[in-house]
């Protein structure tokens, strides 16, 4: 993971730190968090997308340069693993929500 993308990832820590003093409304949450999530999605669909452009040429012969190429590969593999994981872990806490008892 580049740099960027690390800071990507904190990004939603740093806006939910800074509202703690301050109330904020479940409408707001609710577009911080939507807004978070398709930012994520949309980094995923890049990265997928431009390893699916870069081994395609590599296929029709117009780029050499494996090395870039499986370094882009493995970028939108992580990027992916990454995500199916955060995945997870959100069923897993949404379940665990419906199991309390009130």
């Amino acid at each position: 993971m580049t740099v960027q993308n690390i800071n990507m990832l904190q990004q939603p820590l740093v806006t939910m730190n800074n509202h703690q003093n301050q109330k904020v409304t479940p409408a707001e949450a609710q577009t911080n968090f939507s807004t978070s999530l398709k930012t994520a999605i949309d980094h995923l669909n890049r990265a997928q997308v431009t390893s699916d452009k870069k081994t395609e040429a590599l296929a029709k012969g117009e780029i050499d340069d494996l090395h870039d190429v499986m370094i882009t590969a493995q970028k939108s593999s992580l990027t992916l693993q990454t995500a199916v994981e955060v995945q997870r872990k959100a069923v897993d806490a949404y379940n665990e929500i419906m199991r309390m008892q009130v």
